[in-house]
C-alpha cells in the first residue's frame, strides 16, 4: 500500500464493457520527506487507479497495487492494477501528525 493525492480523472467512452461506469483517478504517490521526516512530499509520478470510496481532487488516499488491487469486492474481475481504498484523515510519522484532513497543507 502507499499514500497518494488524487490529481486529476481519466475518461475513456471505449473500453472493455466491464469497466463500463468505473471512475477512473489519476494520482501522485507520496512519500515522507527525508530530512526533516515533517511532512510528505510527491514522488513525480502518476499512477491511474479506480477509485472504490468516492475520493475526490486534492484528496490523500490509500492505494494497492498488482493482485491486491483486485481483491475488493468492486474489482474482482476487473482488469486493474491500482486501486484507491480509502482516503487519509491523519498520518503520523513518529508520534508527529504531517498530515491532517482537518488542516490540509
Amino acid at each position: 500500500m502507499f499514500l497518494a493525492r488524487v490529481t486529476g480523472s481519466v475518461v475513456s467512452t471505449h473500453k472493455v464493457q466491464s469497466m463500463t461506469g468505473r471512475k477512473l483517478l489519476t494520482v501522485e504517490p507520496l512519500r515522507v520527506e527525508p530530512a526533516n521526516r515533517d511532512r510528505l512530499v510527491g514522488t513525480g509520478r502518476t499512477f491511474v487507479c479506480v477509485d472504490t470510496v468516492g475520493a475526490g481532487q486534492d484528496e490523500l488516499v490509500l492505494i494497492v497495487q498488482g493482485s491486491s488491487a483486485r481483491l475488493t469486492p468492486e474489482t474482482e474481475k476487473l482488469p486493474v492494477d491500482a486501486t484507491i481504498i480509502g482516503i487519509v484523515d491523519t498520518v503520523n510519522i513518529e508520534n508527529e501528525t504531517i498530515f491532517s484532513k482537518d488542516h490540509p497543507e
